[in-house]
């Protein structure tokens, strides 16, 4: 096995490695990453993203979403959290249990005075605390196994960050994930620095391995895929299956309720309801919403085409788009 690093900290383009070795013939041995990214949402392949994210504080935050090629669910980073990939061939098409690539992870940090187990599901815990979700994704001929590891990550920023349906349920929320979930910094027989914790892990998992470079063609067609893919808006929001939504809330004008039919990242039915007072033709904004990416540019540059004379007494235009996402 071999290990490839590089100082990026962006998870698209750590998505791409893993995409391009993944489906490269020239990559014929078997690979190790430890990298880590800014703050970052990942989201599972399956998942509708605005359903799994609080998009004003993802905005607010410039927290970067990113979905990946496994499944599984969303899970939060940032630059005090590692991730880890492995990236294996097939056996005759065989599925590679999870305690396969777990166990020399919670070896390693056992060694480093971490208390890790298997859940026997696909996580990894510190005294019944979750700090490691693991996930999987193959192709024809080869397998891959990638991971976190919560070291010193901001908790309340993760809470923050996933979808809340109430408010009111934010300060219940970080303390029930807090009840929950771990770092494991504080579980270290030596307290060291996430950079410090980095070059520990790889002593411990990857000494022996030879350094894998990347050559500067290797590197663009990465980027390549970076920007074509796991940096598009198609595959992040876009790649989310069918779903309805509706959004209520009540304004200084009345209240207002906005309901969506969205496919494929695009908006195939528009319904706005609610006890207010219209300035325009309700219907026809409908009409001119329909057939719009499910994006905020696009559907603010509606609004604020159709807001020269206004829309809705007493309701702003930021107020109405807020119901959109």
């Amino acid at each position: 096995m071999k290990r490839i690093s590089a100082n990026n900290l962006d998870a698209a383009f750590w998505f791409a490695v893993e995409e391009y070795i993944m489906n490269n013939p020239a990559f014929t041995d078997e690979y190790f990453m430890l990298w880590r990214t800014v703050p970052t949402l990942m989201i599972g392949r399956f998942q509708n993203t605005l359903h799994e994210i609080n998009s004003d504080f993802v905005t607010e935050n410039n927290v970067q979403v990113v979905r990946r090629n496994s499944g599984g669910g969303t899970i939060y980073t940032d630059p005090s959290a590692w991730q880890f990939s492995f990236i294996t061939w097939k056996n005759q098409g065989e599925a590679k249990d999870f305690q396969m690539f777990t166990k020399p992870v919670i070896e390693a940090l056992k060694q480093l005075g971490v208390p890790a187990e298997f859940n026997n599901r696909n996580d990894i815990l510190a005294v019944n605390k979750k700090f490691s979700g693991n996930a999987q994704f193959s192709t024809r001929d080869r397998f891959l196994h990638h991971g976190s590891i919560l070291y010193d990550t901001n908790i309340d920023n993760l809470v923050m960050a996933l979808h809340v349906d109430d408010e009111k349920f934010i300060s219940k929320g970080i303390k029930s994930v807090r009840e929950r979930v771990t770092n494991i910094r504080p579980f270290m027989t030596t307290d060291m620095t996430s950079e410090e914790f980095s070059k520990a892990m790889n002593r411990l998992l990857a000494s022996e391995m030879e350094e894998c470079v990347l050559s500067e063609k290797d590197l663009q067609v990465i980027e390549n895929i970076r920007t074509s893919k796991f940096n598009s808006w198609e595959w992040n929001y876009g790649h989310s299956p069918e779903f309805n939504m509706k959004k209520s809330q009540r304004f200084e004008g009345g209240k207002v309720e906005v309901n969506l039919l969205v496919k494929s990242g695009k908006i195939l039915n528009c319904s706005i309801q609610g006890d207010f007072f219209a300035h325009i033709d309700i219907g026809k904004l409908e009409k001119s919403i329909e057939g719009l990416r499910h994006h905020p540019d696009d559907v603010l540059g509606v609004l604020q085409k159709s807001y020269d004379n206004g829309i809705i007494y007493r309701v702003s235009i930021n107020e109405l788009a807020s119901l959109f996402f």
